[in-house]
């Protein structure tokens, strides 16, 4: 008996914890993720068959979007064999190509009209969403939000969760 009231306070703390995400856009997860639309590619097309697809949402001009290049990069490297890492920019092709405050070693697009990113309703960024597979959203949000930090331990669970 004890075992199951430990299990049910143990539930009802993590759905309260969940719920407290702050989230900058519309929640996707656990649904079909919108079709993946961009203006122009800045790199190479990558090939996202059979892969989880991590989309991060930035610009030039965003802080927090530049101070996490080198982890998306750190992702994209230590994940190759299971993910894709995209960065989608709203800004134009210029302005992107004279970032140099770092460097973007993971594939890049430019979106000016905002088409993916609108059907996410997106508010601020940056903001990520990490795509199964099956095209179905399994993580969303500020990668580096208190508590809900996106990392390489986040990113190993869920390609573990899937293969199991």
């Amino acid at each position: 008996m004890k075992k199951i009231i430990l299990f049910v306070i143990s539930l009802l703390y993590i759905n309260s914890y969940a719920q407290k995400k702050q989230l900058w856009a519309k929640s996707f997860i656990n649904k079909k993720a919108p079709e993946l639309v961009v203006e122009k590619w800045l790199s190479n097309v990558p090939t996202t068959k059979d892969k989880f697809i991590l989309i991060d949402f930035w610009a030039t001009w965003c802080g927090p979007c530049v101070r996490g290049i080198p982890e998306m990069n750190n992702f994209q490297k230590e994940f190759s064999e299971d993910l894709v890492v995209i960065g989608i920019s709203k800004e134009s092709r210029s302005k992107v190509k004279r970032f140099k405050k770092a460097k973007i070693e993971y594939f890049s697009a430019i979106d000016t009209k905002g088409t993916t990113s609108d059907k996410l309703k997106i508010k601020g960024i940056p903001h990520c969403i990490i795509i199964n597979p099956k095209g179905i959203v399994v993580w969303e949000g500020w990668p580096q939000l208190k508590g809900y930090e996106l990392t390489s331990e986040v990113i190993q669970k869920l390609i573990s969760d899937y293969k199991s």
